[in-house]
């Protein structure tokens, strides 16, 4: 065998274990910013080519449009376009703008229901056109989570599987095993007080229940601002800034 057909045959090789891995490219990860939610996940941000589950902290509308607009910042924050999939056409996109996901960069996409959304989010995936793609669905079996999460691995694309139940019962399905690499609840909280009269900017507790290769916390965050970027509330923040200066002088 001629160099050249051997290294052809090694080409082509590599690109069949590839495949098989669930992996092309490497996409890399998307850092929150906050010091001290990166340092609780792999890589030090959220990875790229991966599905992640989103769901409000109960099963009311408020912590569900908190669950929405958290997956709207992230989504916001990846480069192009951003496949949206639903199944009630409830989606407020003045809200979406808020946290930095513009008008203009969503393809909303309504599908009958949890399987059309699922298939729609595959397809979505697999053509690789969106920087990001987020469905809405009450339930995902392992079999669908691992598909999405296999088609996000090959292209390097975003994935948050953004949960809703239409029924509290349903809810008790978010605690079931999927193939997600992260798994966070959302909660609203009231908004930070203001010296004059008015509403000062929204707050959420967000919950990571669960990282591959990370760890769990539970953290009190400002909501997203038009960048889509979360803050740590200013006496927290004073805290975590105290906490770090103290353990720098503990080791030094």
């Amino acid at each position: 065998m001629s160099r050249h057909a051997s290294s052809a045959v090694l080409i082509d090789l590599r690109a069949r274990i590839a495949r098989l891995e669930g992996g092309v490219r490497k996409a890399g990860v998307l850092p929150f910013g906050i010091p001290v939610l990166d340092a609780r996940l792999p890589g030090h941000g959220l990875a790229l080519g991966a599905l992640h589950e989103v769901a409000g902290g109960a099963g009311g509308t408020v912590d569900g449009a908190a669950a929405a607009l958290f997956a709207a910042g992230i989504a916001a924050r990846c480069e192009g376009p951003v496949l949206w999939c639903v199944t009630r056409a409830d989606l407020f996109a003045p809200g979406l703008a808020q946290a930095g996901l513009a008008a203009e960069r969503v393809i909303h996409v309504e599908a009958g229901g949890d399987r059309g959304v699922l298939a729609c989010m595959e397809e979505g995936l697999r053509h690789g056109g969106p920087g990001a793609v987020v469905g809405e669905v009450a339930r995902l079996p392992m079999v669908a989570s691992r598909r999405l999460h296999l088609a996000a691995r090959e292209r390097g694309t975003l994935c948050i599987a953004l949960r809703r139940w239409r029924r509290q019962a349903d809810a008790g399905d978010f605690g079931q095993p999927t193939a997600a690499m992260t798994r966070w609840r959302v909660t609203a909280l009231p908004s930070a007080p203001l010296p004059v009269p008015g509403v000062g900017r929204p707050r959420w507790l967000v919950e990571l229940v669960r990282a591959r290769a990370g760890e769990c916390l539970e953290l009190e965050l400002e909501a997203c601002d038009g960048t889509g970027h979360l803050a740590l509330p200013a006496a927290v923040a004073g805290g975590a800034t105290a906490a770090a200066g103290r353990q720098r002088r503990t080791a030094g």
